[in-house]
């Protein structure tokens, strides 16, 4: 039998975040359809990342180092000549660390991009359905506490989510992750939903996020 286990909220991180998590919801009117703007991780509401970025060969220092930063989603969301949706995210940290970047071509055709952090990773990414994204992984995880009103409608045919799977093979894990807004403690929120595996060992992880608005 493999290892299945969630990730749970980190006590320190939620002290030591306290000012940077002051309730920022995202209004009915932000939805998938548009994600442009900042958005900072609550790291109160969210699961505590250490093991699953452990499990994708991330190192002591660094993973300590992001555990203290504030971490910032900056997006900008647009359709290209082809009527493709594209959202570019380039996310900054406090406290030094170097950034990353996340350019996600919403067509479901596997592409490969390489960074600092996380290696070589062959990943594509799509508007859907929950049940399209059950039918590529049935795992409920994924599929759980989301807010599925027409509102949220945001792909072009009428999809409430986006999907992004990523494979790196150099290290041997896999990343699915489903993206969509939630309600937590009476509020809206953007919120991902990722399970990591690695050989028989999964780690599911709910990463949420404050939004800041639009620069």
């Amino acid at each position: 039998m493999g290892t299945i286990r969630i990730a749970r909220n980190n006590i320190n991180n939620q002290q030591q975040t306290l000012n940077t998590n002051q309730t920022m919801a995202a209004g009915p009117e932000v939805t998938l359809k548009d994600l442009s703007g900042d958005w900072v991780m609550n790291k109160s509401l969210s699961d505590d990342t250490d093991a699953v970025l452990a499990l994708q060969g991330i190192g002591w220092w660094t993973r300590k180092a992001i555990s203290l930063a504030t971490v910032t989603l900056h997006v900008k969301q647009y359709i290209d000549e082809n009527q493709i949706p594209h959202i570019d995210i380039d996310q900054t940290a406090t406290g030094g660390l170097k950034g990353t970047s996340e350019y996600r071509v919403l067509d479901w055709t596997a592409r490969t991009h390489e960074d600092h952090l996380f290696g070589k990773i062959a990943a594509q990414s799509r508007f859907c359905t929950l049940e399209q994204a059950a039918e590529f992984d049935d795992d409920a995880f994924l599929r759980d506490g989301w807010l599925e009103g027409e509102e949220e409608n945001s792909g072009p045919e009428g999809q409430r989510h986006v999907q992004s799977y990523g494979v790196n093979e150099e290290k041997g894990w896999t990343a699915d992750q489903v993206w969509g807004f939630a309600m937590i403690d009476g509020k809206r929120y953007y919120t991902r939903r990722v399970v990591v595996k690695k050989g028989k060992e999964v780690l599911k992880i709910r990463l949420v996020y404050n939004y800041q608005g639009k620069p």
